[in-house]
């Protein structure tokens, strides 16, 4: 059951990624597959549902607490709007998606790497682009997909615990 739900899972974030860079807008009922195949992935090699539910609560509480900051310094100090001017509502949708996959440890490593790597891709790649921002949800599953198929092929790093 793992290997058919890693196959749409992969394909899931390819289309994301793709439909981010080509035009800053994805579909809608792309995210809400991802997170059901990433909370499935999740729940299937996790011990206990309390385990399950307690570690996503937690990643949303998290993301929920980023985007609530970022909410604040875009409003209060940069004055501009929030949605779809300094984040978009893709950007956040992922970042729950994000959330619902992976216990907390591996859910911030991965969150903390993938927008390292959205920046250093995106500096290395603005110049060529059609839009100048940042395509994050695309970036970030990217990133996700390498981890995901370099976690399959070579059984390491553990995303789900030892």
């Amino acid at each position: 059951m793992i290997v058919p739900l890693n196959l749409l899972l992969i394909m899931c974030l390819t289309a994301i990624t793709y439909q981010d860079f080509k035009e800053r807008k994805v579909f809608w009922f792309l995210f809400p597959l991802a997170m059901l195949l990433f909370g499935l992935l999740y729940y299937v090699q996790v011990t206990g549902m309390s385990v399950f539910l307690y570690q996503i609560l937690t990643n949303i509480f998290l993301v929920t607490s980023i985007w609530t900051i970022l909410f604040l310094y875009t409003h209060f100090i940069t004055k501009k709007k929030f949605l779809n001017h300094s984040l978009g509502l893709g950007d956040i949708l992922f970042f729950y998606t994000l959330g619902l996959g992976f216990p907390t440890l591996t859910f911030i490593v991965l969150f903390v790497g993938s927008t390292l790597f959205s920046l250093l891709v995106f500096l290395i790649i603005k110049r060529n682009l059609n839009h100048k921002t940042v395509p994050l949800a695309g970036l970030m599953g990217l990133f996700i997909i390498f981890v995901l198929l370099y976690s399959f092929i070579f059984k390491y790093p553990p995303l789900y615990g030892y």
